[in-house]
Formats: structure tokens, sequence, C-alpha cells
């Protein structure tokens, strides 16, 4: 099993930034793929972007890329998501989730976080 907390939501401006993190515990972190996805009211949730065990590889969802940035810290178990350029159609609960495989699809994914909530006025 492996737990996922996240955080650093909140409340931003149109063109500004936040950093969510998010805190693993349980079974070995490094040995999983990290990905991000995020969903809006009414939406269904999507994919937003994923990295490799060793953080080697990335991959962005194109509405993100130039403006996202996942990394992660596997001596402190963490996985981030910088956001920067924020626009209103960023908001939404945004989720970590850990898996074996790792893809863009939800399936993918064997662990998840409870989500944390952003929103971006305009």
């Amino acid at each position: 099993q492996v737990q996922l907390v996240e955080s650093g939501g909140g409340l931003v401006q149109a063109g500004g930034s936040l950093r969510l993190s998010c805190a693993a515990s349980g079974r070995t972190f490094s040995g999983y793929v990290m990905g991000w996805f995020r969903q809006a009211p009414g939406k269904e949730r999507e994919f937003v972007a994923r990295i490799s065990w060793n953080g080697g590889i990335t991959y962005y969802t194109d509405s993100v890329k130039g403006r996202f940035t996942i990394s992660r810290d596997n001596a402190k178990n963490t996985v981030y998501l910088q956001m920067n350029s924020l626009k209103p159609e960023d908001t939404a609960v945004y989720y970590c989730a850990a898996g074996g495989v790792g893809g863009v699809a939800r399936g993918q994914y064997d662990y998840w976080g409870q989500g944390t909530q952003v929103t971006v006025s305009s």
C-alpha cells in the first residue's frame, strides 16, 4: 500500500503560480511512476503530467506544456507540480497518483491521494 497526501492548493489570480506537493508513505516510493491528474466540476478526471521512477522522463498534456513542471525527490518521498502562468481553465481538484505502469490513463495508476483544490480567478 502507498498513501498519498497532496498539499499546496489554493486561490490564485490568473498569471500566478502555485506549487503542489504530494507526500508518499508506505511501500517504496522510488519504485513507482508518479502522475498528476485534475478534475474540474462536471468533467472527467484528466491526465496532467507524469514522471518516471528516477525523474528522467516526464510527459505533459498539451494544455500545460511550458507552464507546468513535474519533479520528484525520492529521498523525501515527494512529487511536485510547479504551476506557472495559471489560467482560469486550470481550476480543478488536483490529484497525485502512483502506479507501476503509470501512463496517461487513470487505470494505469494503483494509488490516489484525496486531492487538493486549485482555483484560478480571472
